[in-house]
């Protein structure tokens, strides 16, 4: 039986994401990664066959992390209450996973998107329009009376992803953590704009 993998993907990625919350997606060289996980460099190639196929391991794992937080609390059955837990999900998840928080600062663009590899583009954008599907029955739920569906969504989006991106960014950019707090002003801003007027 042969020995497991001291250097699996999982490792390198991880690696890899320290690197890009530290010092953007420039940072991450297969030789840096290597060095950063301590492994030798032919485990890096041996695992990604390239760095854009490395780049965007390293985006997709902290997209995919975060949209799994973002579809259990807009499961919820209660419209209001599914998303105030996905704008309370917000700095909740990037206080615990700060380098991946920091790494979707940055744009697909950033990551270098244009030249992943043709499964990963569609991993991407898989998650992405799941996603917006769920923003959008939410927002069908918590429409008001006579208010346009756009208008309606961009509510929803406003108050599940601006306001509280808003409020860990600079925490994030500044190199701070996400205070504990952050999670309470998100969900009370979220319901404020989002609960039905009397």
């Amino acid at each position: 039986m042969g020995r497991p993998a001291r250097f699996d993907s999982d490792v390198l990625v991880a690696a890899a994401t320290a690197l890009a919350a530290r010092g953007g997606p420039g940072a991450v060289t297969m030789a840096a990664v290597a060095r950063e996980a301590g492994a030798p460099s032919g485990s890096v190639y041996h695992r990604f066959p390239g760095r854009p196929a490395l780049l965007a391991a390293v985006r997709l794992a902290a997209l995919a992390d975060f949209q799994e937080g973002c579809f259990a609390a807009l499961a919820a059955r209660d419209p209001l209450a599914a998303a105030v837990g996905a704008a309370r999900h917000v700095p909740a998840w990037s206080r615990a996973a700060p380098d991946r928080a920091r790494v979707l600062l940055y744009s697909d663009a950033d990551f270098e998107a244009e030249r992943w590899p043709p499964a990963e583009r569609e991993r991407r954008d898989g998650g992405n329009a799941r996603l917006g599907t769920a923003f959008a029955e939410v927002a069908e739920r918590l429409r008001a009376p006579g208010e346009p569906v756009g208008a309606a969504l961009e509510r929803v989006r406003t108050a599940v992803v601006d306001l509280p991106l808003a409020l860990v960014r600079r925490h994030l950019t500044e190199g701070g953590e996400v205070p504990a707090e952050a999670e309470e002003a998100a969900a009370d801003a979220a319901h404020r704009l989002l609960a039905p007027r009397p």
